[in-house]
């Protein structure tokens, strides 16, 4: 006898709703995502698609009614709960507009929980477009399989940020300097944790030495090259998730 085909199939497109979702219940999808289901993939009645709402997991619908620029997706079976993502921040400087976006999108893909935009006295930017980065963030978490998006942060100053640290987060940061090699120091540390990058500049010495003064902080090393800060962003979460985090 044949082999049961999967269902869904592998190749099932996947969005994120900001409608809640439940069993039984509909979701009308518009505009972009209508468009992308409906012209480029060429949904037709009876099709499936993925959804998921960052609160209560992930959904089958079955497209039952489609219309021009619109469609309705009946919820039939719930899939998974929402994951629970390793409790890991990435506070970085944001860098120039596309690199920033790369760090935004490659911190959903990697688990990253929240994502802290730092201002310092190196940074190129001083204005984040938060609506843009959580597009990136959401298209991401769409191809990566994510169930959780991570929480985007206000902009907050390093001074603020280092004032208010909580007492019970380890705080790696990049030293230009040199510190202990990242993976031995991450293994040390259980709990939670961030990963602060510091500009395409680097920290100033007056920073430096702010940092070092927060209790929580370590000072970590990522190999014998010089990297960009988008780079060391990745290098470092890489490191975290591989030796802490949800990769082992």
């Amino acid at each position: 006898m044949p082999a049961t085909p999967a269902w869904p199939p592998r190749s099932t497109p996947r969005l994120f709703v900001e409608t809640p979702l439940a069993e039984g219940g509909q979701v009308r999808v518009d505009g972009g995502q209508a468009h992308y289901l409906l012209s480029v993939l060429r949904l037709k009645a009876g099709d499936p698609v993925k959804l998921f709402d960052d609160a209560t997991g992930e959904w089958l619908g079955v497209a039952s009614a489609i219309g021009k620029r619109d469609l309705i997706l009946d919820m039939t079976a719930h899939l998974r709960d929402r994951e629970a993502p390793p409790d890991l921040w990435l506070c970085a400087a944001p860098i120039k507009k596309g690199r920033i976006d790369w760090v935004a999108e490659k911190a959903c893909e990697l688990g990253v929980a929240r994502l802290v935009p730092v201002l310092t006295r190196r940074t190129v930017i001083d204005r984040i477009n938060g609506e843009r980065l959580r597009s990136h963030m959401i298209e991401a978490a769409e191809q990566c399989d994510r169930t959780a998006l991570p929480e985007l942060a206000e902009p907050v100053k390093l001074e603020a940020l280092l004032r208010d640290w909580p007492v019970d987060r380890a705080l790696f940061f990049a030293d230009e300097l040199g510190g202990a090699p990242a993976a031995e120091a991450m293994a040390a540390h259980k709990g939670p944790a961030a990963i602060l990058i510091g500009p395409e500049g680097g920290f100033d010495d007056a920073e430096r030495d702010a940092i070092r003064g927060v209790p929580q902080a370590v000072g970590i090393g990522l190999g014998p090259r010089i990297l960009r800060a988008e780079t060391a962003a990745a290098a470092a979460v890489s490191i975290w998730m591989s030796v802490a985090g949800d990769w082992r």
